[in-house]
């Protein structure tokens, strides 16, 4: 079978005693090998899928052999889709990219879609159906099932629980299901859920509604207790709209009050750190200040000069700003973030109020779904009371995984256990999937057939591009029994929803939108302004269980009266709950790349930590590193360790989600602690964002994994800052020093990059990008503590305290034309090929590591152990064909994806003409969202990068060790005008 062709099984190590003995670890390695080897080949021999798939737009039919096929395919963010394109290699997919022509994404691929191809190849993933701790066959669950439904009536003690749903094909069988069954009922779970946002929503439109930000048109920003760019399924476009608006003639302005530093923060023009009942009382006062809410702003305002003159700007941008409210603000303050961009004509222009299509409000109108099925979901607590009660016979959760991530004080587990049937569906089985009474393995994004809404309201149609590995079964087929559809595929229902839609030219529209990854003209048009009626006032309606007689409360009310909250003591703090930058919520906990990825300004790998101000650490008497217990009013308690973090809000604790993993696999469980226990309810049952909690030292100590422990520059000259006048124009050519080596000529190709370090947001997309092209492995928490992280390129993070706002610095190979690594190796292993790539050959290296002591930068990579997999099967098919495996003892680094270039040369040679100017484009420059990184020909004086690196803001790094790096960085642009009185950077 062609589909495994790349794949090879080595062979076992030596076993050591008796290989019968029951607890022999060499015995209980042979058969998790041959049961990975079974289900490899299974997997491998399943080859395409059944349906006929199309590759992407511009891409040849057929396969040629050695050329990588891509296909436009779709992943779901939050039960949101995201257009993306996967690489794929004789069938085995490898590597994903962004789909350009997708309106919702551009092109942009974060973190989280480049790791999406390890989650695929994951051998921790379900691989069969299970009825308790026992393996069944697929047929017993359809009979045990097919039983079951005979004997609901009309569904009284059904329900089903999902996540978010935006897919139309989906909200039709859910529509379907309840007409079948009216007495059924559906329920919603979902921990990344902003249901502030929705309340406030439905406050100002009096209908569901989300915000869609335009920010590429605008010219002011101002976010209250948001990370627009890193936060939800609409992150990465929004990044590049920002970064677009920056780099316009009328340089965009972004102003950010947080309580938890963020990417957007640390890109802000003024920044406050505040609570987040502080920031509701900013959000009010910038309300009455522009006249979009009653009342008079308080002249005693501790920060009435800030917010007074952003109100300013605002009003004289008007229909080009954006407020932008984050989720742990009321409901409140969402509502009046909508009402000032309605005042200041934002609506239409940089904010657009689009109609929900998805679980909100029910099944989504336009696939004729019917009446029963416009009424939402209920929220969770519901079900939970329902199942303790006894009225919940039969319980089918699809893609959730409620007995982890549900709030604590739900013991969802515990009511689970009091349901005689309950199915659940899921790509691992986990903690909820344990305590089910069956268990499905769900296929992947790339495994199956469906459909969904983006963030935008583009509908987009998922095809597989590869047959499900373990035979995993689709929420289509699950919900197809349920309403006694059994023969119809994934296939055919995503077919069936589209078929109602489009009638004759079904066909047609099928293959352009299987082409394209989206289907062209489905985004609804925007709702017009929101109603007339006042709004309502704002307080602690959403937070009131956290805010009466706590910190939350108080700083409320210091807020409104004009005082600075501080707490009254020590150790009672407000806690804000936050997904982890990498496992979000949890449901990516046991993906590697993005457990070793260090997280934004702590640089924490493989773990999470408690986040406190330095004023309110000292007020506890602890540092970081230090465990402590936290209790919260409700009853909850946890023991974590501690971070001290700059810029961190003083009086608040910010509790990052997603760790703490029972049963999420290898990599996922044990990592970090688990805060869930802490989260309560709200009034409107979803789970509230912050709580009021109690901390005290244990006397423990915990070690993290940091990639980087010094932030501060020391006077060193590492990330320049220029003001717009000095960035104007070109720079002078640079007069290199003088030097007893002659100079090299490269009259063919000379190849370079520019980062901008002004568009560089410190997403880290590029490193695991890099990561996924180049066949990088992970290493570990051990061996990130000595400092042996593998990243070929990795994003350093600066911060010289008060006076100097912090930077990010992404630091690969610089590919320096006098190299300080190739005058110090003893075998010649590291050298410069014609066209002026300092390359590695790894059969010559022998491991002195001399070149790694000599490079001022830092940047090879020594393979201290045999960190590459070569046990797993399934490690070899989520690897790059074009680049090599790297073995223990050898220096590796960045290449500037040499594989790439010699793809491009051999396309032109055979062509007759040169590599056209973005021809060859890295994988690190594919990834970024905000377009930070340009690669290219420094012969071609026309080319993208000859041209940046002519601007007055271009600089080398280390330029004064004569290193003559090939990578270049254009400074950021600091804007004096910009700044914002009483800001706290």
């Amino acid at each position: 079978m062609t589909t495994r062709r790349h794949i090879r099984i080595e062979p076992l190590p030596p076993m050591a005693g008796p290989a019968d003995a029951p607890a022999d670890p060499a015995r209980r390695a042979l058969l998790q090998w041959l049961g990975a080897a079974a289900a490899l080949a299974a997997g491998g021999c399943s080859g395409p899928p059944a349906e006929p798939v199309l590759p992407y737009v511009r891409m040849p039919e057929g396969m040629v052999p050695g050329e990588p096929v891509f296909y436009a395919a779709t992943l779901l963010r939050d039960g949101y889709a995201q257009g993306v394109l996967v690489e794929t290699h004789t069938g085995l997919p490898a590597k994903v990219e962004g789909n350009p022509s997708h309106p919702a994404t551009l092109g942009a691929a974060d973190a989280v879609a480049q790791a999406a191809i390890l989650q695929l190849w994951d051998p921790d993933r379900s691989t069969h159906v299970a009825h308790g701790a026992a393996i069944a066959a697929r047929q017993d669950f359809r009979q045990a099932l097919r039983a079951r439904l005979d004997g609901v009536g009309d569904g009284a003690g059904l329900r089903l629980l999902t996540g978010t749903v935006t897919s139309p094909t989906l909200l039709r069988q859910i529509g379907e299901l309840r007409r079948r069954y009216p007495a059924m009922r559906w329920h919603r779970h979902d921990p990344a859920r902003d249901a502030a946002a929705e309340e406030g929503a439905q406050r100002a439109f009096g209908r569901p509604a989300r915000a869609v930000y335009r920010l590429d048109r605008a010219r002011v920003v101002a976010v209250f207790g948001a990370d627009p760019f890193a936060e939800g399924p609409a992150a990465a476009r929004q990044a590049r709209d920002f970064a677009q608006a920056r780099q316009a003639s009328q340089r965009a302005r972004l102003y950010v009050a947080e309580t938890t530093p963020g990417l957007a923060g640390a890109k802000a023009d003024g920044r406050l750190a505040r609570m987040p009942a502080e920031i509701d009382a900013l959000l009010l006062r910038l309300a009455r200040r522009l006249g979009a809410a009653p009342g008079t702003p308080d002249p005693d305002h501790p920060d009435a000069r800030w917010i007074d003159a952003l109100a300013a700007q605002l009003a004289a941008q008007r229909g080009h700003g954006a407020v932008i409210a984050g989720p742990a603000l009321t409901p409140a303050s969402h509502e009046l973030a909508w009402r000032i961009d309605a005042a200041l004509g934002n609506l239409g222009r940089t904010v657009e109020a689009m109609p929900v299509f998805g679980d909100e409000a029910g099944a989504d109108a336009d696939t004729g779904a019917g009446p029963d099925a416009n009424a939402g979901p209920e929220e969770l607590p519901a079900l939970v009371a329902d199942m303790r009660a006894g009225r919940v016979d039969t319980l089918v959760m699809v893609d959730t995984n409620p007995a982890y991530d549900a709030p604590g004080e739900l013991a969802f587990a515990d009511a689970l256990s009091r349901v005689p049937f309950s199915v659940h569906l899921g790509l691992y089985r986990d903690e909820t999937g344990r305590a089910a009474a069956w268990h499905l393995p769900r296929a992947h994004d790339f495994e199956d057939w469906g459909d969904a809404r983006a963030w935008d309201g583009t509908a987009c149609i998922a095809q597989p591009v590869i047959a499900p590995l373990y035979g995993g079964w689709s929420p289509h087929t699950l919900l197809g029994l349920l309403i006694r559809d059994e023969d119809a595929s994934a296939w055919d229902h995503v077919r069936a929803t589209w078929r109602q839609q489009w009638g004759d030219g079904f066909d047609d529209r099928w293959t352009a939108a299987l082409r394209a990854g989206y289907i062209a003209d489905s985004r609804p048009a925007p709702l017009p302004g929101p109603a007339a009626a006042p709004p309502s006032e704002t307080g602690a309606a959403f937070h009131a269980p956290d805010r009466q007689g706590a910190p939350e409360a108080d700083a409320a009310q210091a807020a409104t009266a004009g005082a600075r909250h501080e707490p009254a003591s020590a150790l009672a703090l407000t806690a804000v709950f936050v997904p982890d930058p990498s496992s979000g919520t949890g449901s990516r906990a046991n993906n590697a790349w993005l457990q070793e990825l260090p997280r934004p300004f702590t640089q924490i790998t493989w773990d999470n930590a408690a986040l406190l101000g330095p004023r309110t650490a000292r007020a506890a008497g602890v540092s970081s590193g230090d465990v402590v217990r936290i209790s919260s009013a409700g009853g909850g308690a946890v023991e974590a360790p501690v971070f001290v973090l700059r810029r961190h809000a003083e009086g608040a604790l910010t509790l990052p989600l997603g760790h703490g993993r029972r049963h999420a696999g290898r990599v996922g469980d044990g990592v970090g602690f688990d805060a869930y226990p802490l989260q309560r309810i709200g009034p409107s049952g979803a789970p509230l964002p912050t709580a009021a909690v109690t901390i005290a030292p244990t006397g423990r100590r915990h070690a993290f994994a940091r990639s980087q422990t010094e932030t501060a520059t020391h006077g060193r000259d590492i990330v320049r800052t220029r003001t717009p006048e000095q960035a104007a124009g070109e720079r002078p050519p640079p007069q290199p020093p003088p030097s007893l080596y002659p100079p090299v000529a490269y009259p063919g190709y000379a190849w370079g990059m520019t980062i901008d370090l002004d568009a560089c947001i410190g997403c880290n997309a590029c490193s695991v990008a890099c990561q996924a092209e180049n066949n990088i492995p992970v290493v570990g928490p051990e061996e990130v503590a000595r400092g042996r992280i593998m990243h070929w390129i990795r994003i350093d993070h600066y911060d010289d305290g008060p006076g100097a706002a912090p930077a990010f610095q992404p630091v690969a190979c610089m590919h320096c034309e006098n190299a300080p690594c190739e005058l110090v190796c003893p075998v010649g292993a590291t050298m410069h090929d014609p066209e002026g790539l300092n390359v590695q050959v790894y059969n010559r290296c022998v491991g002195t590591r001399f070149c790694s002591n000599n490079c001022p930068y830092k940047v090879r990579r020594f393979n201290f152990r045999q960190y590459s997999d070569r046990t797993d099967p399934h490690a070899a098919a989520a690897r790059n064909p074009d680049v090599t495996v790297r073995q223990r003892g050898v220096m590796e680094k960045c290449t500037y994806c040499l594989q790439r270039i010699s793809r491009a040369r051999i396309e032109a040679e055979k062509q007759g003409r040169r590599i056209a100017d973005g021809e060859v484009v890295t994988a690190c420059e594919a990834a970024c969202p905000t377009r930070a990184i340009v690669f290219g020909n420094l012969n071609d004086a026309a080319s993208r990068v000859a041209r940046t690196r002519r601007q007055a803001r271009a600089y080398e790094l280390l330029a004064e060790l004569d290193t003559r790096p090939r990578t270049s960085y254009l400074a950021r642009i600091g804007d004096p005008d910009a700044a914002l009185e009483g800001s706290d950077d």
